[in-house]
């Protein structure tokens, strides 16, 4: 069926810009999800020709799709209606701020006085501005409605593709195996045979056309393509040897060369037999379009083919990237090129009938070869990958994993569905499991090609585990490497999953159509959600957290150490900085994703019915931390004791501030109990340690000598404060004893144990060097004896304890 042209479009009839749209076609897809430049606002006039145009030819879509049985034609209607959506969304875009500068400007006019008469100019711009309003407003509603009926339009075509496709897939035709096929075969296959040579005579026409020079200049182009595929193949791996960092992100990266490579080369050649063939532009629209076509198709074998080289690497084992082994890769160097042809001959089988108007036996049969060479192939792959791996278990005693077997044994069994679908006349079903088979083949290859380049790349470039140097343990680095390449292989999941349904009713205009709603986003209530605003939006947190990162650690090592601040107060302002930094790189975020901060009123409501059931705690910790970091009631370095736990403050967090006890161990403490509860701080206002020491002597002792004793005791030992000076105090007469009292001062109270021990063994010693004894006598207790015995015991003395000193 002869393709309807579009109004939109001139008619491609040379095959050079079919194949250049075709490449177009590719690299828009790829840049899908990027931002557009801004393009100038089109004429009015010609908007409204445009959308006028456009909705003739949705109308005359919509009459005829509903009789059509052609999938081609099919394909085409449906790719014509989503060229006008996407013409109709680009006017809406364009016209939507040219409407609103209009709006804008007749609000700065404001309305007319009431009972006076406005200047001419005024007036006349007004006017004006009214008009291109009212056209504005006009042309936009049916841009939008345009875009609506477009897309019911696409969707009702890919119902309708859907049906027909499962009624093919249950329809039964005769069997290869009955003579009655093979009898209609031969009745119709001269006619068919006969149009197969009009399309070679067409050629053999264009080839004579094209001067001798032009096709000698072709072929010295394509050894020259030949010979630079060969030296740019010996440059890759050179540079990639020596100039990519070691690691994985080598095998991965020089997989993908040898990919990209393998699609070139082809293509190119291609490109120039096409040239070559329609050099004074004299191939039929039809011809010209299956020679575009064949082209692209030749790109996609080329990939097929360069996929499977470098994923076996049967040259370079320890390039390998999967875990195949030397034997089978060796045994199965013909595939990759086999299975590239194979994707050509099945695009051939399903154009050329078309093309030709071929008979349905003629149809079904050239459907039917490739499906059983398909088949053929992948048994015998299977048959040859079963043999291998029964030696080689043999050989190092491992057995193959279960869900191998399992897999296996599933393609197995499609394989034979199929050719028992073939056998009975279900051509169609049986031809559409084998095309699935090597559908599905290629999409888990790229899928894991792709993936592993992904992870190779984010773990290479950001990683530190291969840095020399580098200090151990994760790091940032590391952390973002696992982030991203985890984000980068669930978008490749993803787009697997679409690809792996493209095969039931999809086609590439629809994977475009999806590729192209998922760069407008998704609407949720009035925020629209764009995947380039949300890599915005991340790009923009990620920058602002490091700077935040950056400014903050200048802060603490070189600003705030000038200033006259305290260590603890320094840490604090640091740890205030950062807070109030992530707020604002959030808030920024936001602004860049599109979302501003009065959208998300119906967060802070969800959070605070959370707040006031589950989070009370943690808001009040949280705040709490804020006090404490304020307020600095107690601050890092401080000693303190609450509610049985004295230490060192080592960290005041978020939610708890940790606290180092005496015996090395950490204490985690919510911040609320520091500003709810009584703390005592040793160290705020006086950070001395006091050193007392209590001594008890007899009466007879010289009181004068032990003073001059124990204050030279406190003067000889280093860690003992001269100002305040140190001083003796006699308490008082205790049970016939002098109690003397010393009392001294170090710089912290951390250290008054440790030199109160020592204080006391000192003044001891020389006490006893002195001949001062400290002494308690014992204290009598007497009480009457019992009645009893006539000889009552004697009187117990109890010892009563010296004092505490």
């Amino acid at each position: 069926m002869t393709p309807i042209p579009s109004p939109f479009f001139p008619s491609l009839r040379h095959g050079r810009m079919r194949a250049f749209a075709a490449f177009l076609a590719a690299i828009l897809l790829s840049l899908c999800l990027m931002p557009a430049f801004a393009a100038p606002p089109p004429n009015p006039t010609e908007t409204e020709a445009v959308l006028a145009a456009a909705r003739k030819q949705i109308d005359d879509i919509r009459k005829r799709f509903t009789d059509e049985t052609d999938d081609a034609a099919l394909v085409k209607q449906r790719g014509d209606a989503l060229d006008i959506q996407s013409k109709a969304d680009a006017a809406t875009e364009a016209l939507t701020p040219q409407l609103a500068s209009v709006t804008a400007r007749l609000s700065e006019l404001g309305a007319p006085p009431d009972g006076a008469k406005e200047a001419p100019d005024v007036a006349a711009q007004r006017a004006q501005l009214e008009k291109n309003s009212r056209a504005l407003d006009a042309q936009l509603k049916l841009a939008r409605l345009l875009s609506v009926d477009a897309g019911q339009t696409a969707e009702q075509i890919s119902a309708q593709r859907r049906t027909q496709f499962q009624a093919r897939m249950g329809e039964r035709r005769d069997s290869f195996l009955s003579s009655q096929f093979w009898t209609e075969f031969r009745s119709e296959f001269p006619r068919d045979l006969e149009r197969l040579e009009a399309l070679g005579d067409d050629l053999s026409t264009a080839i004579g056309q094209t001067p001798k020079w032009g096709w000698l200049l072709l072929i010295a182009m394509a050894a020259l393509v030949i010979a630079l595929r060969i030296w740019i193949g010996r440059l890759i791996l050179k540079l990639t040897a020596t100039r990519v960092p070691p690691g994985r992100l080598r095998r991965s990266f020089l997989a993908v060369a040898q990919v990209m490579l393998s699609v070139a080369t082809p293509g190119v050649i291609a490109l120039l037999i096409h040239t070559g063939l329609d050099w004074n532009s004299q191939l039929s629209d039809n011809t010209a379009a299956l020679l575009a076509t064949l082209v692209a198709t030749v790109c996609f074998g080329g990939y097929v083919s360069g996929l499977g080289n470098a994923l076996l690497s049967r040259n370079r084992p320890s390039w390998r990237l999967p875990p195949i082994h030397d034997l089978v890769a060796a045994r199965l160097h013909w595939l990759p090129n086999l299975l590239g042809t194979l994707v050509v001959m099945i695009w051939l089988a399903e154009r050329l009938p078309v093309l030709l108007n071929a008979s349905l036996t003629t149809t079904i049969t050239l459907t039917g070869i490739v499906a059983v060479l398909i088949m053929a192939t992948m048994s015998t792959v299977l048959a040859i990958g079963r043999r291998l791996r029964r030696k080689i278990v043999q050989e190092n005693e491992a057995p193959a994993p279960f869900w191998v077997s399992l897999l296996l044994g599933a393609v197995w069994a499609v394989l034979i569905l199929g050719m028992a679908s073939l056998l009975a006349g279900y051509v169609a079903f049986g031809a559409f499991l084998a095309k699935q088979v090597l559908w599905i083949l290629i999409v888990m290859a790229s899928a894991y090609l792709l993936s592993t380049l992904i992870e190779d790349g984010f773990s290479t470039l950001l990683g530190t585990s291969h840095r020399d140097g580098e200090r151990e343990g994760p790091s940032l680095r590391d952390q973002a490497a696992v982030l991203l390449s985890g984000v980068g292989r669930v978008a490749v999941g993803l787009l697997a999953i679409i690809l792996l349904l493209a095969p039931f009713g999809e086609g590439p205009m629809d994977l475009l159509q999806r590729f192209d709603q998922l760069r407008k986003g998704l609407a949720i209530g009035e925020a629209q959600i764009r995947p380039g605003a949300v890599l915005q939006a991340l790009m923009v947190l990620a920058l602002s957290l490091l700077s935040v990162k950056v400014l903050k650690r200048w802060l603490s090592n070189r600003y705030l150490p000038t200033t006259e601040l305290d260590p603890g107060m320094q840490l604090s302002a640091a740890t205030l900085f950062g807070y109030a930094g992530f707020v604002i790189s959030f808030a920024l975020s936001l602004s860049a994703a599109g979302i501003g901060l009065e959208r998300v009123a119906w967060i802070a409501s969800a959070l605070s019915v959370g707040i006031g059931f589950g989070l009370q705690a943690v808001v009040q910790n949280f705040v709490s931390g804020l006090i404490l970091l304020a307020e600095r009631p107690v601050k890092v370095g401080d000693w303190v004791s609450l509610g049985g736990v004295e230490g060192d403050i080592l960290r005041i967090n978020v939610r708890a501030t940790e606290i180092q006890m005496g015996d090395r161990s950490t204490v985690i403490v919510p911040n609320s109990e520091f500003v709810t509860k009584t703390v005592r701080n040793v160290t705020r206002s006086n950070p001395l340690g006091l050193v007392q020491i209590k001594l008890p002597l007899p009466l007879s002792t010289d009181a004068e000598a032990v003073r001059e004793l124990m204050l030279q005791a406190f003067a000889d030992h280093e860690d003992v404060l001269d100002t305040p000076a140190p001083n003796v105090f006699l308490d008082g007469l205790e049970n016939g004893h002098l109690i003397f009292n010393a009392k001294g001062y170090v710089s912290s109270p951390r250290a008054a144990y440790g030199v109160r021990s020592a204080l006391l063994f000192t003044v001891l010693k020389r006490l006893h060097d002195a001949g001062l004894e400290v002494s308690s006598p014992p204290t009598m207790l007497l009480a009457s004896a019992p009645p009893g015995p006539p000889n009552p015991p004697e009187p117990t003395a109890a010892v009563a304890p010296p004092p505490s000193a």
